[in-house]
């Protein structure tokens, strides 16, 4: 199998834009800023990376859906021991990227930093899984891309991704015919349910930005979720050629489901939804519901307007009469809905699958 079958075709999004008879222009915008910024970072950190490291970008940029009012999520990843160098090559890098006049991350402390490839390979579950471990390995994998030198970056992707077919009994010994990757299923599912939960502990420790919070919960975390289902259900709905990828009878070996895997996860969670949205099963209408509704809330963020009100709404009983959080709770609402007809209402395959195992 090449590269590119294991993957969306390009132009997938043009493509559920002719099955929808729809354009989405935000959303065509947002691609277009996010292409120009990371060429402008390219060349703003050409110098800066060292050679056992990769400056790696998170967040809307990696996704494709950056606007002018998103922050710069990024970390220094280092694949191997760290030294005093890589602490002053971070200063450095976040003195540029001031100077350059990119929003800083927020204050979680899970970008604008070094990352370490060993806590994120080898401390898989267990007590020192921490909240940013879990989510540092989570978005590396579903929405990351590196700046410069991809070395390390690609590394450590394929040493996770590894890491999590190698101990998944159930794919090698399992009486199942689907190949469901459930060690990195499960993970994808707990880093969700911790998103939703950090939620609410976020709003007592800080409940400024509430408001522009929720709608990312709504919108953009939640379509990283959907991504990662789509990711882990990917070989049964887009790798059915056995024989291709199997080394013995009908087993896949472990080198070639982590190929696959890896080529899954090079495209944005937006490309892969499109991408399922192209089955033959799913309606027009579905298409429209979910890119509709998208397309409307990165519109609604790249007003600089819309989303300094977001971030300023205060938690009160007022906040549901505000006409812009209403916006909100309307497009979530709408994406929501065609999530739902999506994975439980039109495609018998799909349904199965997340009947199956997105429940249970």
């Amino acid at each position: 199998m090449t590269r590119e079958e294991g993957r969306a075709p390009r132009g997938a999004i043009e493509r559920i834009g002719e099955k929808a008879g729809r354009s989405w222009p935000s959303i065509e915008a947002a691609a277009r800023l996010s292409a120009e910024t990371r060429a402008r970072l390219a060349a703003l950190l050409r110098e800066q990376i060292p050679c056992d490291t990769s400056a790696v970008v998170f967040g809307s940029l990696a996704r494709g859906e950056y606007t002018t009012g998103s922050d710069l999520d990024w970390t220094l990843l280092i694949d191997g021991q760290a030294d005093e160098g890589h602490f002053s090559q971070v200063q450095a890098i976040t003195k540029l990227l001031k100077e350059a006049k990119f929003h800083e991350p927020g204050p979680t402390g899970v970008f604008g930093n070094v990352a370490f490839s060993h806590p994120i390979l080898h401390q898989i579950g267990g007590q020192e899984d921490t909240n940013k471990n879990t989510t540092q390995r989570i978005l590396l994998l579903l929405e990351s891309l590196a700046i410069g030198k991809p070395d390390a970056h690609e590394r450590v992707l394929r040493l996770v991704l590894s890491r999590y077919v190698e101990d998944d009994r159930g794919l090698h010994y399992g009486s199942k015919r689907e190949i469901i990757p459930m060690f990195l299923l499960n993970d994808i599912v707990r880093y969700w349910r911790t998103v939703a939960v950090d939620f609410v502990y976020k709003q007592r420790e800080r409940s400024s930005g509430w408001a522009l919070r929720n709608a990312k919960l709504r919108m953009s975390r939640k379509l990283i979720f959907v991504s990662g289902l789509i990711t882990c259900f990917g070989f049964e709905l887009f790798g059915k050629d056995r024989a291709t990828w199997a080394d013995d009878g009908d087993r896949i070996s472990t080198p070639a489901l982590v190929r696959f895997l890896r080529e899954r996860i090079r495209v944005t969670p937006l490309e892969s939804l499109a991408e399922v949205l192209l089955r033959p099963a799913i309606s027009a209408e579905t298409a429209r519901t979910l890119f509709d509704s998208y397309d409307a809330f990165l519109d609604l963020l790249s007003n600089e307007e819309e989303r300094g009100r977001l971030k300023q709404l205060p938690l009160d009983e007022q906040l549901g009469h505000d006409p812009t959080f209403k916006r909100v709770r309307d497009i979530g609402r709408e994406f929501q809905r065609g999530l739902d007809r999506l994975f439980f209402e039109e495609d018998p395959e799909l349904r199965k699958l997340i009947q199956t195992y997105g429940v249970f």
